[in-house]
């Protein structure tokens, strides 16, 4: 994904919000409603009324990235409107930013090693 790389914390915001907002009104945002620092590296997922729009902002180390789509066709698979964030891994993030169905994504779990040789 542009400008999103390696393993990250990702946060969906579970109400939509008004999509005029920039990089400085979600980040505003997320230290004013969801009582977190928007500097920490986490990756805060916002969407609009509609479904059909998603807002990523992200800060990479140097500055704060804001990335948008708007899907022309369809909506994007969302929770159920709620307080709160919910957390999604970043393959589920790829999944949503794609328009799939990112609740069927899940990471393949085997039994842990008992020893290293």
């Amino acid at each position: 994904m542009i400008g999103i790389e390696g393993a990250v914390r990702v946060l969906v915001a579970a109400k939509p919000v008004d999509f005029r907002k920039g990089m400085d009104g979600l980040a505003a945002l997320v230290q004013q409603q969801l009582g977190a620092d928007p500097f920490s590296g986490v990756v805060y997922v916002f969407r609009s009324k509609r479904a059909d729009r998603v807002k990523l902002l992200h800060w990479d180390g140097t500055g704060l990235v804001l990335i948008a789509k708007r899907l022309e066709a369809g909506q994007f698979r969302w929770p159920a409107i709620r307080d709160g964030v919910i957390r999604l891994t970043p393959a589920q993030l790829s999944a949503l930013v794609e328009g799939l169905d990112w609740t069927r994504v899940r990471a393949v779990r085997g039994p842990r090693p008992t020893s290293a040789g």
